[in-house]
């Protein structure tokens, strides 16, 4: 199949190419923003932008619902919607030369990954979560700030609220818990490293079942995008109308339903599993923080309390462990769910703290 036919197979039809002084313009100042955004991975922008100014860029008709900029590997391009003004290319484009700087092929030229995405001849394996780590970094390129938004019923604060908004909150709460620089550099250098910290923390198979479920999110998301073009393409409203609007609550409900419980599980795991490595008085107050801090990232619905009572729970797992390591390691016979003050005030308080976020999903 021709590049032209797996483009219009996608959804987009090229109109026009963007001229050599064009794309040199994009290429030079996302180069620059790119290395003083993250000095950390010490970037040459010099050698940046002679890559990236070997792009292609074109101006395209894009279906109803696509990305407003796609990046194709298959010829190195980026194609943008027709109706960007020529100003914003460049912030619309920051994202698509990302997936660019990312991408590692075989000999033959076939792509087998990028960043944090693993390609295999049927399938691939955790776009979701790559392109989440993708639009993050370009929310900090761009610097959006954090903006509180309702999507399918779940409230929470993101920064980015117009692209993939729910992959990028639990990402962005998964970086939180093992550092966001160690996601920033497995997404821009397609390495293993945010993967391994996170199965430190949790394990193995808690990474691919989080992995897999931001998939179904993202897969999710695409099929009601369809759907919806579907629907507007009939005259009127029918019984095949009212099927497809059926199909598009149950897709919304698993949405809903998907990502609170891998919030949950996000949670849970990573501190259950340091609960248990609490050596001294300095770790356990580092866990307390955290674990409060936590938080700040979580998506709350209306009648959602998992994250009060895990709260209060790890609260009172910690004043008896204090008070093992106060005492030289030496277990007390305190019972520390029902007696000790700390899960009384803990109890008492619990509203004011988390008075704003009391709207939680049931698991």
């Amino acid at each position: 199949m021709s590049i032209n036919s797996e483009l219009k197979k996608g959804g987009i039809e090229v109109v026009s190419k963007l001229s050599t002084i064009e794309v040199n313009s994009i290429a030079k100042n996302i180069a620059n923003r790119l290395t003083k955004t993250f000095p950390q991975f010490h970037l040459d922008s010099t050698k940046l932008f002679i890559k990236l100014s070997r792009l292609d860029m074109y101006r395209a008709k894009m279906e109803e619902g696509m990305s407003e900029a796609n990046y194709f590997y298959r010829n190195s391009s980026i194609y943008f919607n027709e109706q960007i003004p020529f100003e914003e290319l460049e912030e619309f484009a920051i994202h698509e030369c990302i997936h660019y700087l990312q991408e590692v092929k075989d000999k033959r030229n076939y792509l087998i990954r990028m960043g944090l995405c693993d390609y295999t001849e049927f399938k691939a394996y955790g776009t979701a979560l790559n392109e989440a780590a993708v639009q993050l970094m370009t929310s900090k390129v761009i610097g959006i700030p954090d903006e509180d938004v309702k999507y399918y019923g779940m409230y929470f604060s993101t920064n980015s609220p117009s692209y993939y908004p729910l992959e990028c909150n639990l990402v962005n709460q998964m970086a939180y818990l093992v550092g966001e620089d160690v996601l920033f550099d497995s997404t821009l250098h397609s390495n293993n490293n945010f993967k391994n910290k996170f199965i430190s923390c949790t394990s193995e198979k808690i990474f691919y079942a989080i992995q897999n479920a931001l998939d179904t999110i993202l897969y999710a998301e695409e099929d009601i995008v369809k759907i919806n073009n579907k629907i507007n393409s009939f005259d009127d409203r029918n019984q095949k109308v009212d099927n497809l609007l059926k199909k598009i609550d149950d897709l919304k409900d698993k949405i809903t339903i998907t990502f609170m419980r891998t919030q949950n599980l996000i949670l849970s795991s990573y501190f259950d599993s340091q609960f248990d490595k609490i050596s001294n008085l300095e770790e356990l107050e580092n866990y307390r923080r955290k674990l409060q801090d936590y938080n700040k990232f979580i998506a709350t619905t209306d009648g959602y309390t998992f994250f009060n009572n895990y709260y209060v729970e790890k609260m009172a797992g910690l004043e008896h462990k204090s008070n093992v390591l106060e005492n030289g390691g030496i277990e007390t016979a305190i019972e520390p769910v029902k007696t000790n003050k700390l899960v009384l005030i803990i109890r008492a308080i619990k509203k004011i703290l988390f008075s704003n976020d009391a709207k939680e999903w049931i698991d």
